[in-house]
């Protein structure tokens, strides 16, 4: 459980500054079952494509691609 008392406006006063997917993260990781249903996906050693995918279309995510390897 996050330690935040959501009803001191002082927590919240960067999110005036912050663009529209900077807030949406901020709404987005309180989310309970988000932070499960991650603990789960992040355990695992290797994703499986279907079940990532099915997470990130769920909480409406994007990941940027991870650079090639170097040779």
């Amino acid at each position: 459980m996050l330690s935040i008392d959501w009803r001191a406006p002082a927590a919240y006063k960067h999110t005036k500054h912050i663009p529209a997917a900077g807030f949406a993260w901020e709404y987005l990781r309180r989310n309970e079952d988000y932070r499960r249903e991650y603990q789960i996906l992040a355990a695992k050693r290797r994703q499986d494509g279907h079940h990532l995918e099915a997470f990130t279309e769920r909480w409406g995510l994007r990941f940027r691609r991870r650079p090639g390897r170097a040779a």
